[in-house]
């Protein structure tokens, strides 16, 4: 079973559109295996009574940051991954072979990062310290960690549109993208009971997947939280419209109240529990995530979409259109 295809590289959407809504929309249907194109501002009239939206409301940390070492002029890039409390976290840092258990890197004349221990795969854990308002200062000086294929520099706009309008919780190195295509009054016009879970997206949904993963059926692990309020929503209705892969995948682990840590790899063969529909960007060929989006509408019917999406030149990613799975 194949998840590639070849993807002409002008597809790849490298800005947004003007207006969040305005992107299209390709609707598959599982029961006929047809799909029909639409556009994002018709989503509404999907919906029906008994519905409830799933909405991942982690927000993106402006996760990127130079530095450098005191008395060298050379830069340190550090990636924020997971704030690990007391304003340790879990980072990628480059050259990391420059940077022994005590360095400190100067980030600004307000803060400095000091490398408190040597993780596997090139991680490190770090302490940020030097102001009395961390996360302040981090959205003064951090960049967006927008994914490698947009292939540019965070501007200025990436601020506001790399974050979905209900983004509330922050901890994500990466957004949860079916979010983005939403504006208060699409949300507003689905006229259903509204979920929002958390789930922090790590990097490790742009990583290639692993041998380890393939074999045992686990992904990279994500810090998710359900409220009581959001678990009561989600038990009481007809069908779950998940918004994304992280929405799916959170509710798929869990829709009780609490929070935890998620590793689900959900792929071909999996029976879903509770996500009833499915609104999705267009994703990476060969990653998890068009696994998942296989296992909910089946794989011919995926590929076969995917064929007519680039036939067609819809834009693809995180910036691009979306499709919608009932």
């Amino acid at each position: 079973m194949t998840f590639h295809f070849d993807l002409p590289n002008e597809l790849i959407a490298r800005q947004p559109l003007p207006e969040r809504s305005a992107s299209r929309m390709l609707v598959l249907d599982r029961a006929t295996q047809s799909f029909t194109d639409d556009v994002f501002a018709n989503f509404p009239k999907y919906l029906r009574p008994g519905d409830c939206l799933v909405l991942n409301n982690t927000r993106v940390i402006p996760a990127r940051l130079f530095g450098v070492r005191p008395g060298h002029t050379g830069k340190i890039e550090i990636f924020l991954l997971r704030h690990l409390g007391e304003q340790r976290w879990r980072a990628l840092v480059r050259p990391g072979k420059k940077l022994r258990v005590g360095q400190e890197v100067l980030l600004s004349e307000n803060l400095k990062a000091t490398i408190v221990e040597h993780l596997e795969m090139g991680e490190r854990i770090l302490q940020l310290s030097g102001c009395d308002d961390v996360e302040a200062e981090l959205n003064r000086i951090g960049h967006m960690p927008l994914p490698p294929y947009i292939d540019r520099p965070d501007e200025a706009s990436d601020r506001e549109r790399y974050q979905t309008v209900f983004s509330k919780h922050v901890g994500a190195a990466a957004a949860p993208t079916a979010g983005l295509h939403f504006t208060p009054e699409i949300l507003a016009a689905a006229a259903v009971p509204v979920a929002e879970v958390t789930l922090h997206v790590g990097l490790g949904t742009f990583q290639p997947l692993s041998e380890e993963s393939l074999r045992t059926g686990k992904l990279h692990r994500e810090f998710y939280e359900i409220s009581p309020e959001s678990s009561a929503i989600l038990k009481a209705a007809q069908r779950r419209v998940a918004i994304g892969t992280t929405s799916a995948r959170t509710i798929e682990t869990t829709m009780d109240a609490g929070s935890g840590e998620t590793d689900i790899f959900i792929r071909p063969g999996y029976q879903f529990q509770a996500v009833g529909a499915l609104l999705t960007n267009f994703h990476l060929p060969d990653s998890s995530l068009i696994m998942l989006v296989a296992a909910f509408a089946g794989h011919d019917l995926t590929m076969r979409a995917y064929a007519h999406a680039i036939a067609t030149r819809y834009r693809f990613f995180s910036y691009g259109d979306c499709m919608l799975i009932l």
